[in-house]
């Protein structure tokens, strides 16, 4: 599932082992891995290649447990929009970051807007889904502005460092 999405802002397309370098330089940020679940600070280059290489092999598979996309900008990857715990005609689960130097533009909103027309239109899905932690009101209005549903708050979801925190799921269904 090799799609490739052009807009005149950014391109969606597959991730490459040769992202490694410009990933590390956007996704390398305190605030990324404050508001996210699995990404650490620092992230390493050892860390990128481990990623990428896990990502790219889901590329081969008939039906992948993930399928990730690089936002580019200017032949650089900039950001990522991943649908994961992928589940052929029924649903997945959107995760998504973007470099500091990119946010405010309105880039994520359409990244996610693009990627989940792709999941509803092309990929057949009937769900779209999305945890934020309760305090990241930025990744809130993204899914907002794409029309997802405040679903709930999950208790004590997930253990981050150590720590039991809440999730607040969001889903779009067709």
């Amino acid at each position: 599932m090799n799609y490739v999405i052009k807009t005149k802002r950014f391109i969606l397309r597959p991730v490459r082992l040769s992202d490694a370098k410009s990933m590390v330089a956007n996704i390398n940020d305190k605030e990324i891995s404050r508001q996210t679940l699995n990404i650490p600070y620092p992230y390493t280059l050892r860390d990128a290649n481990k990623w990428l290489k896990r990502k790219t092999s889901y590329y081969r598979k008939a039906i992948p447990p993930s399928i990730p996309f690089a936002i580019e900008i200017d032949k650089k990857m900039a950001g990522c929009v991943d649908l994961m715990h992928f589940v052929p005609r029924h649903k997945s689960e959107l995760g998504y970051w973007l470099g500091r130097g990119y946010r405010g533009q309105g880039i994520m909103t359409a990244a996610v807007r693009e990627v989940v027309a792709l999941a509803f239109n092309k990929l057949r899905l009937k769900r779209v889904y999305a945890y934020t932690f309760p305090a990241n009101k930025v990744s809130a209005r993204v899914l907002q502005k794409n029309n997802f549903c405040r679903e709930g708050v999950l208790r004590n979801n997930v253990v981050k460092k150590g720590t039991l925190l809440d999730d607040v799921i969001w889903a779009k269904v067709k």
